[in-house]
């Protein structure tokens, strides 16, 4: 199969790694930065450079860019694409991407939604591998209408590159949980490191603040389209959260033990619940 990737950063880049590793596909790719292509080139991720000219030859191309960036380019290359061609986009939000996409995407090749639950701390194609996705998680979101034959080969497609489950939902649901498990604890890692005790806590941190303190550093420019494209959503998470630690303060001032036994007791059973 001919696979085509636009974007070769972490998440392309190890798309790409994966494939190679299988040596079952042809893998085209590009990346708006040439020294990205240049070295998914130099250990073999990629066979060659994908064009406009060339994508028309994939089976499979996979879009692993910003959101509205990938929204203009499916929207460019409608007419482009193989004819049964499956396209999925790798963008960390669903609406505006699905949305986005013109309606007669799918008179000949089908446009699928997609979210690899999987990354790392870093980007860029340098922290790429092809391990990343092993045992992870592929969400996708095909439209209503999208044929279940594509939809299984999009599953087998992804299930063969090691991810353990290919998960099918709307793109709303996506959203909506993503801003849960993703993104919200984006921010508060974020927000967590601007304490003054950041600065002088080596010596008195340990797992904890490693675990908590993962995420802080971030793609600012990426991480704040995704936030702002499901504003929505993450904004009500972050309300709620604000709520949440308000009760864990007003317990600890006023020296409230049943209250904070009581606070303490409810998040490890939650905990217990949502393994």
């Amino acid at each position: 199969m001919i696979v085509g990737i636009v974007g070769l950063g972490l998440i392309g880049g190890s798309f790409a790694r994966s494939l190679a590793e299988t040596g079952e596909h042809t893998v085209y790719g590009c990346d708006i930065n040439e020294t990205s292509y240049l070295a998914a080139k130099m250990v073999d991720a990629v066979n060659d450079r994908l064009t406009d000219e060339n994508v028309g030859e994939c089976d499979f191309v996979i879009v692993s860019i910003y959101p509205q960036a990938a929204v203009d380019y499916v929207n460019n290359h409608k007419n482009d694409f193989k004819d049964g061609a499956v396209v999925v986009d790798c963008s960390g939000v669903k609406r505006v991407v699905c949305d986005g996409v013109s309606e007669d995407a799918n008179s000949r090749f089908t446009f699928i939604g997609g979210h690899p639950m999987a990354g790392t701390q870093q980007w860029g194609f340098g922290s790429s591998r092809a391990s990343l996705f092993k045992g992870g998680s592929m969400i996708l979101t095909p439209y209503d209408d999208t044929p279940i034959a594509v939809r299984e080969k999009a599953k087998k497609f992804f299930v063969d590159l090691g991810f353990a489950d290919v998960v099918f939902t709307t793109p709303e649901e996506h959203d909506r949980r993503i801003a849960f498990t993703s993104q919200l604890p984006h921010v508060i890692s974020n927000a967590y490191v601007k304490s003054p005790r950041a600065l002088s806590h080596r010596g008195f941190s340990a797992g904890s603040y490693k675990d908590l303190t993962r995420v802080s550093k971030l793609n600012v420019e990426l991480w704040s389209e995704l936030f702002l494209e499901n504003a929505d959503f993450l904004a009500d998470e972050i309300d709620l959260l604000i709520d949440n630690l308000s009760q864990y303060s007003k317990a600890v001032r006023s020296g409230d033990k049943e209250k904070l036994e009581k606070l303490l007791e409810d998040g490890s059973n939650s905990k217990k619940v949502a393994k």
